[in-house]
């Protein structure tokens, strides 16, 4: 056994995760908010964020909150789950894709990923639907899919599937804007989708549901 203090020095120059740049427009918009006093909770900016978003992405609105955690949880609540309802989710993700299934009392049952993308494996989410038929055991109330590290999921396939069961589809989609599947963009194959701009992913902004 060595026994043997180690010495922990402090970094001498501080690293940043991710530190938030504005230059030109963005401080002219950031000052243009001050000055009309729209910083909260709402107002002009926001609802043409809004409108633009929902053009880029192809859905029909969206609604800013403060996280994307807030945007899951707004579509968990919008799904119906309550306390015992299963909810099929992708294994490998963030706590914060499937967070919001426990705060409304729901069932996490994690399906595990594929090769290609490491997301949601539609082989196992047919698994996992045969177990949870509604007969021996509950059938669940939605699924959630994430896009792990902006790589879309096999959206088309876990969206039949789910179709087939008549079960909900919501898309984790906060690290994939801007990528396509198939021609389509993420964030367009759920029921509800989540897409995000915190700090460490594209640009520091709401989040969007």
């Amino acid at each position: 056994m060595i026994d043997k203090k180690i010495e922990i020095k402090p970094l001498e120059k501080r690293l940043y995760l991710s530190s938030p740049t504005l230059h030109g427009d963005e401080q002219k918009f950031v000052q243009e908010a001050f000055d009309t006093n729209w910083v909260a909770p709402l107002g002009p900016n926001v609802d043409e964020f809004e409108k633009v978003m929902a053009k880029y992405v192809g859905v029909k609105s969206a609604a800013a909150l403060n996280s994307g955690t807030a945007a899951i949880h707004l579509a968990v609540k919008l799904a119906g789950i309550e306390p015992g309802d299963i909810v099929l989710c992708s294994d490998l993700t963030f706590a914060a894709t499937v967070n919001p299934v426990s705060y409304e009392g729901g069932k996490q049952v994690f399906i595990d990923s594929e090769r290609e993308t490491w997301n949601m494996y539609p082989k196992a989410l047919e698994v996992a639907f045969a177990k949870y038929d509604g007969k021996n055991l509950p059938k669940p109330k939605a699924v959630i899919v994430a896009n792990l590290y902006g790589t879309p999921a096999k959206l088309d396939e876990i969206q039949a599937i789910c179709d087939a069961h008549g079960t909900v589809l919501i898309e984790d989609a906060a690290e994939s804007l801007g990528a396509t599947y198939k021609g389509k963009q993420t964030g367009t194959f759920g029921k509800w989708n989540a897409i995000s701009f915190l700090d460490n992913k594209f640009f520091t902004t709401p989040q969007v549901a």
